[in-house]
């Protein structure tokens, strides 16, 4: 997780949007059109707060499909995250998007430093994580099913980075997701130590053994977690990668294992219908 200057986080997101073409080429079926995925603001409010997320789909497509609830990492809703969110969306998914630092934070130039204060705060306040992360989920699925958009009857769940380790704090509420993915997580243990999980549907954990933010013990202890809820659970560590590998603004972005990481949900979603 790290800052950029405009004229090197411009020339990651170049080689990075032509690593996006190659994925999506791969995600999508051979028949299919190009998919061109718009975005929707959906306005909400958590103590006051206002915050809004973004649907995030290919209006193009008339058929119904799986909902995918997306936490984005530490930058919140910006134009980087809304990318990956429409490389994921094809015309295969619904994506919502949660924000969970308010309205107008991803529009905002932020230093490392401001970035990881506003990621702590939302750490540190685990009943507000898991209050906002749940209204966004279910603001957002009433206005998909107002507009008849997809099935949710298929809820799906993806968190990269800070992004990930929120959406575990509100998986172990008992969301019911019917599966989740977390991406090079920030976080991935309980806030507080002893919290009981309720976690449902399968889980896979796509992780770099050389993660400086979140070390290879702190992905062991989500394992034993895991297990004590007695549910499918799968973890891909790949050897050697660092933090933020699937984000072209970083520079530990590998086009290779992003492909891996994206190509390797799809398959756990099927799996999971």
């Amino acid at each position: 997780m790290t800052a950029f200057a405009p004229q090197k986080r411009q020339l990651l997101k170049s080689s990075g949007l032509m690593a996006c073409a190659l994925i999506a080429r791969e995600m999508v079926s051979s028949s299919a059109v190009q998919a061109a995925p718009i975005n929707r603001a959906v306005p909400y409010e958590v103590n006051g707060r206002k915050f809004e997320g973004q649907l995030v789909y290919d209006d193009t497509v008339k058929t119904k499909r799986p909902v995918l609830f997306m936490q984005p990492d530490w930058k919140g809703i910006d134009e980087d995250t809304l990318q990956t969110a429409r490389l994921i969306a094809g015309k295969d998914y619904v994506v919502l998007m949660a924000d969970m630092y308010g309205v107008g934070y991803g529009s905002k130039q932020k230093s490392v430093q401001e970035l990881g204060a506003s990621m702590a705060a939302i750490y540190k306040d685990p009943a507000f994580t898991v209050a906002c992360s749940a209204k966004a989920l279910e603001s957002m699925l009433s206005t998909v099913k107002a507009q008849d958009l997809a099935d949710t009857s298929k809820v799906w769940a993806a968190g990269y980075c800070a992004g990930g380790g929120f959406l575990l704090e509100h998986a172990r509420t008992g969301a019911n997701f019917k599966g989740l993915v977390v991406f090079h997580v920030t976080n991935p243990n309980p806030v507080l130590a002893g919290t009981e999980n309720k976690f449902k549907g399968r889980v896979l954990v796509v992780h770099g053994s050389k993660d400086p933010v979140t070390p290879v013990d702190k992905i062991d202890a989500l394992s034993q977690e895991l297990t004590l809820s007695k549910i499918d659970w799968q973890v891909m560590m790949f050897g050697g990668a660092p933090h933020s590998f699937t984000d072209p603004t970083n520079k530990g972005y590998s086009e290779q294992l992003t492909r891996k990481s994206y190509l390797l949900m799809k398959d756990f979603f099927v799996e999971s219908t």
